[in-house]
């Protein structure tokens, strides 16, 4: 009785999860488990475990169908084109890559420009630059010595030399 009972509830709310990832929700997770409560519901709806089966092998034909028509007709392009990302970083509309040259601050030494706690922006060699204190604070004003430089991230510590 209780199954029979919640099987359309468990239809009608993972149709509201699949309209919620698509429209509202992007990432995945409540698309899968609306997907995962729909099958589930009309795997509940049989009577025996071989028409349950036989349910989902029509529903996923039926998706299969659907998706090959948008598809001849241009509709599952459009739809892509609505729910993914179509933008690219480039030069030309002001992307800059990070700088990959900050070795040569290593041994350097320079200024905190802000309050380092732990990360913050110092001046070296007359260039500001974003860097971060091995994690004691290090107040503004206070000279600081480039001890490491991994990638883009330079870490500095006070330098009390």
């Amino acid at each position: 009785m209780f199954i029979e009972a919640t099987t359309p509830a468990l239809i009608v709310l993972g149709l509201i999860l699949v309209a919620l990832e698509i429209f509202i929700l992007p990432g995945g997770i409540a698309g899968l488990i609306g997907v995962v409560m729909m099958m589930a519901g009309l795997f509940f709806m049989a009577d025996t475990v071989a028409q349950g089966i036989l349910y989902m092998c029509i529903l996923l034909l039926f998706i299969v169908i659907v998706l090959l028509l948008a598809w001849k007709t241009g509709n599952l392009e459009r739809l892509w084109n609505r729910i993914s990302l179509g933008a690219k970083q480039d030069n030309r509309d002001g992307y800059v890559a990070p700088k990959q040259d900050y070795a040569r601050y290593l041994h350097r030494t320079g200024t905190a420009l802000t309050l380092l706690r732990p990360s913050g922006t110092a001046e070296i060699e007359g260039e500001r630059v974003d860097v971060v204190s091995q994690g004691d604070y290090i107040p503004q004003g206070a000279p600081v010595k480039v001890i490491a430089v991994e990638g883009t991230r330079i870490i500095v510590r006070a330098n009390n030399d």
